[in-house]
C-alpha cells in the first residue's frame, strides 16, 4: 500500500524542495492543477487526484478534492478496525501528510479592483476541507500549512525521525487558527458587502471602498452578526503595552488598508511600541480628515490628541503653524504630513525631540539628514488610498465584552445651519469647518480655538465643558481674540459661550441639542458672536 503525501498549494514558495524530500522519504504524491503541474516540471512523479480517485475535476476547479478516497485516506483513523475494514472495502489509501495552504481571499478583497465575483471566487473550499480532516486526525496524519514548517519537517523526515505527538498537534493548531482566520475574513467581507448595498457579480467591491456612517445604518442592526468573530495576523512583537509590566503585540487586519498604520513602512528609527501605534494612528485619522481641504497640511500629536494642525501654501508654512499652537507639547510628540518631506522641513524636524515622523514619501536628502538622528522613527503611509472601507467597525474590549460600533467618518458642514442673529462671515465659516474636523480627533469633553489655518488652543478629556473651553482658551492666549470655536458635544449651560466671548471669540460651531440651548443662542446673541448647529456630535473617549 502506498504511503501518499497530499500537495496542493496556491503559495507555491519552497513546496517543490519539501515535495521532494517527502518523495526521499518514501511517500508517493498526490497533486492537483497548477501544484501538479509545477512539480511535474521539476522532474518529479506525481499522480493526479482525479486519477487516484477515479473522478475528474469539473466546475473550473471548484470540484476536485471533495472525494471520500480523499477525505477517508485523511480522516480514518488508522487503529480503528471499523475504519481499517472501510478503507480496506472501498479502495481508500491512507493520506499520511497532507501540505495546503489556501486562495488568497483577504488580499484579493483588499485589491480596490477587484470585483465582487472574482473575490468570492478566491472562497476556497476544498483546501479547508483537507486541512480541517487531517487536522482532526493529527495523530495519523502530519498536516503542513505553513511554508515556515517546510524547513524543519523536511530535516527531521530525512534524518528518518518521527514527528512527535506534541508537533503534531502544534501543526494542527496551527491549522484551525488559520481557517478560523480565513471564514471570519470571509464572513467580515460579506458583512460590510451587505451594509454597503449588495454588490452583483461584475460589479467593483463594495468592501474596499470608502464611505461615511449613515443615521440608517446607526439605527439598523440587521446586518450585524450574532456572533462576532475577529481575524488578524501577527505583524510585530512588542517591548510592552502602555506600560512596562503589560505584554503586547501588534496584529493586522489581513485586508488593511495600505493608508493604514498596520501598513505603514518604517524607513528608520527605534521598533515602534504600544503608545507609538496608538498615537500615530491617532494623527493619521486626524490628517486624513483634513483630505477634502486640498492643502499641505501638519498634524502634532501627543498621547492621542492633537495639539497642533496647520495648513499651508507648503508643509513648511504647515508645520510653522502647527507648531505655534503649542511648541510645548509637541517636544517628544508625532508629526504627521500629508505631502512628500524634503530637505528643509527634514532640517526643521531634526532640531527638536520626535518620537515619529509620517509622511507619503522622504526625499533622499531628506533620509538623510534624519538619520543623524537614528532613533527617531520614519513612516510611509500611501495616502492615496481610503483609511476606511464601507461597513467597517471600531472595537473597544471591554472586562467581559467586546464593544463594536460603526467609524465616525466625514466632518462635514453638510446641514448646519446657524442660530444666531449673526451669519458667520465666509472667513468665519472656513474657519469653523476647519475647527470641526478638529474636534471630532479631540478626547471628550473637548473644545477647540482655531483660525482657518492652524489650532490655536485645544483642551481634551475635561469632565466638563467649560472646562475645556478655559484650557483651550488659555492655551490660545492673545491669539483667542477673532478666533473661532468648535464643541463636539452641546452646551448644557451658556458658560462656554460666555467664557468664549471674553476671549474674543466671533463664531462658534457646536452640535446643538440640549434642553438650555435657548440661552447659549441668546448668550451668543448678546456678545454679537454667530453660532452654527451642525445636528451632529463627535464624542471621542
Amino acid at each position: 500500500m502506498t504511503r501518499w503525501a497530499l500537495v496542493s498549494v496556491y503559495d507555491k514558495t519552497g513546496v517543490i524542495e519539501f515535495a521532494q524530500s517527502l518523495a526521499a522519504a518514501g511517500y508517493g504524491i498526490l497533486s492537483t492543477g497548477g501544484t501538479a503541474a509545477a512539480l511535474r516540471e521539476a522532474g518529479m512523479d506525481v499522480t493526479a487526484v482525479e486519477d487516484y480517485t477515479g473522478f475528474p475535476e469539473m466546475m473550473g476547479g471548484r470540484v476536485k478534492t471533495l472525494h471520500p478516497k480523499v477525505h477517508g485516506g485523511l480522516l480514518g483513523v488508522r487503529d480503528n478496525p471499523e475504519h481499517a475494514e472501510s478503507m480496506r472495502v472501498h479502495g481508500i489509501d491512507p493520506i499520511d501528510v497532507v501540505v495546503v495552504n489556501l486562495y488568497p481571499f483577504a488580499q484579493t478583497a483588499a485589491t480596490p479592483d477587484a470585483t465582487f465575483e472574482q473575490v468570492v471566487e478566491m472562497i476556497d473550499i476544498g483546501g479547508p476541507s483537507m486541512l480541517r480532516s487531517a487536522a482532526k486526525n493529527h495523530r495519523d496524519v502530519v498536516v503542513v500549512t505553513d511554508p515556515a514548517d517546510y524547513g524543519w519537517l523536511s530535516a527531521r523526515l530525512q534524518a528518518g525521525e518521527p514527528i512527535t505527538a506534541a508537533e503534531r498537534a502544534g501543526l494542527a493548531a496551527k491549522v484551525f487558527a488559520r481557517t478560523s482566520a480565513y471564514d471570519a475574513a470571509i464572513a467580515e467581507y460579506l458583512a460590510r458587502t451587505a451594509a454597503a448595498g449588495w454588490a452583483a457579480p461584475g460589479s467593483k467591491s463594495a468592501a474596499v471602498s470608502g464611505g461615511t456612517g449613515t443615521e440608517d445604518e446607526a439605527s439598523s442592526h440587521s446586518d450585524w452578526p450574532s456572533v462576532y468573530s475577529l481575524t488578524a495576523v501577527s505583524r510585530q512583537a512588542l517591548r510592552y503595552g502602555e506600560n512596562p509590566h503589560q505584554a503586547a503585540h501588534f496584529y493586522q487586519d489581513p485586508d488593511a488598508s495600505p493608508a493604514s498604520i498596520a501598513r505603514a513602512v518604517q524607513l528608520q528609527g527605534k521598533e515602534l511600541s504600544y503608545n507609538n501605534i496608538q498615537d500615530s494612528d491617532a494623527a493619521l485619522r486626524i490628517l486624513r480628515e483634513l483630505d477634502d481641504l486640498s492643502s499641505p497640511a501638519v498634524v502634532a500629536v501627543k498621547h492621542m490628541n492633537p495639539c497642533g494642525v496647520g495648513l499651508g501654501s507648503d508643509l513648511e508654512q504647515a508645520f510653522d503653524r502647527a507648531y505655534e499652537a503649542d511648541p510645548v507639547s509637541i517636544f517628544g510628540g508625532i508629526i504627521a504630513c500629508n505631502r512628500p518631506v524634503d530637505e528643509a522641513l527634514a532640517e526643521r524636524l531634526t532640531g527638536m525631540f520626535l518620537e515619529i515622523v509620517i509622511a507619503p514619501s522622504f526625499t533622499e536628502a531628506a533620509r538623510q539628514r534624519f538619520a543623524r538622528k537614528k532613533n527617531v522613527r520614519l513612516l510611509t503611509v500611501d495616502m492615496s488610498a481610503p483609511l476606511w472601507r464601507t461597513g467597517d467597525r471600531l472595537l473597544r474590549r471591554v472586562s467581559g465584552g467586546l464593544l463594536v460600533q460603526a467609524v465616525d467618518t466625514g466632518a462635514t458642514s453638510e446641514g448646519w445651519r446657524t442660530v444666531t442673529d449673526r451669519e458667520p462671515t465666509a472667513d468665519e465659516r472656513e474657519a469653523l469647518r476647519f475647527a470641526w474636523k478638529v474636534v471630532k480627533h479631540v478626547k471628550s469633553n473637548a473644545i477647540v480655538l482655531a483660525n482657518a489655518v492652524s489650532t490655536l488652543g485645544v483642551g481634551a478629556g475635561q469632565m466638563n465643558r467649560v472646562g475645556a473651553a478655559e484650557i483651550a482658551i488659555r492655551q490660545a492666549g492673545k491669539k483667542a481674540a477673532g478666533s473661532v470655536l468648535a464643541s463636539d458635544a452641546f452646551f448644557p449651560m451658556r458658560d462656554t459661550v460666555d467664557a468664549a466671548a471674553a476671549a474674543g471669540v466671533r463664531a462658534i460651531v457646536q452640535p446643538g441639542g440640549s434642553i438650555r440651548d435657548d440661552e447659549s443662542i441668546a448668550a451668543a446673541n448678546e456678545h454679537g458672536i454667530a453660532m452654527v448647529f451642525t445636528g451632529v456630535r463627535h464624542f471621542l473617549h
